[in-house]
């Protein structure tokens, strides 16, 4: 249960409009639901906003499924990430509306009701069309959380130009989302350019000196662009978090 959904409920009880037992009824969930291969936090949403998203690696499709079930339940929605082959038929299946995007390895359920709007737009913006896959993976989870995405791509800095024809859209940005593998240059540039806040996301995409993406990973932790931070590598997921809260405050 999201936060508002609470702070509805209990100005309902102080307005009159519910008695305590039914708003007693309405909270009455466990904030935590064991399963034999899971603990399933419920109350994740009232305490950050959000409720649990369920990482996919690792699972196997009935897990995810059933995980899945039980989340959906209480009507905040469900967002799956990291989808192993054969989860997104198994959950095509068991949730007919939900939303799966191949090339981010996502799937989303919408809750029932929309989450709260983030202020501005967040900017995701890609070095080349090899970082699509992470840049799906936080468009759509910005999206699940209530955020207005915009997407600029391949815009790396091998044709710096590609990037400065963009300026007018970064600046107007109230986050910008860099993504970037090979050098990781790229954020620093856009960190040069606008005001917004910046995270740096490196990718694994690279020759072999890129050491599957500590290469770019390092270039982003010293970059000369003041106020660029950087999250773990791939990481497209914790970016979007990142940036959503920004949006939210």
């Amino acid at each position: 249960m999201r936060r508002e959904h609470v702070r509805d409920l209990l100005q309902r009880v102080a307005d009159g409009a519910i008695d305590v037992g039914p708003a007693l009824d309405a909270l009455a969930y466990e904030p935590l639901e064991s399963l034999s291969f899971a603990t399933i936090d419920h109350s994740r949403a009232l305490r950050q906003g959000f409720p649990e998203v369920i990482y996919g690696a690792g699972k196997t499709p009935d897990q995810i499924v059933a995980i899945a079930r039980q989340m959906a339940a209480h009507g905040d929605g469900v967002l799956v990430t990291r989808l192993p082959a054969g989860a997104a038929d198994r959950l095509l299946s068991a949730f007919p509306e939900i939303d799966v995007n191949p090339l981010g390895r996502t799937a989303y359920l919408a809750g029932a009701e929309p989450p709260p709007v983030g202020q501005g737009t967040v900017s995701i913006v890609t070095a080349g069309t090899s970082d699509l896959p992470v840049a799906e993976e936080a468009a759509v989870t910005l999206a699940a959380l209530g955020n207005d995405v915009a997407r600029i791509t391949d815009v790396g800095v091998a044709g710096i130009h590609r990037v400065l024809a963009r300026r007018e859209e970064l600046v107007s940005a109230a986050v910008v989302i860099v993504i970037a593998g090979m050098d990781g240059a790229l954020p620093s540039v856009v960190g040069g350019l606008v005001q917004a806040p910046v995270i740096a996301v490196p990718t694994s995409v690279g020759y072999g000196a890129s050491f599957q993406g500590l290469a770019p990973l390092l270039t982003m932790l010293n970059s000369c662009a003041a106020g660029v931070t950087v999250v773990n590598i791939d990481n497209g997921f914790g970016a979007a978090v990142a940036a959503s809260r920004i949006t939210h405050r």
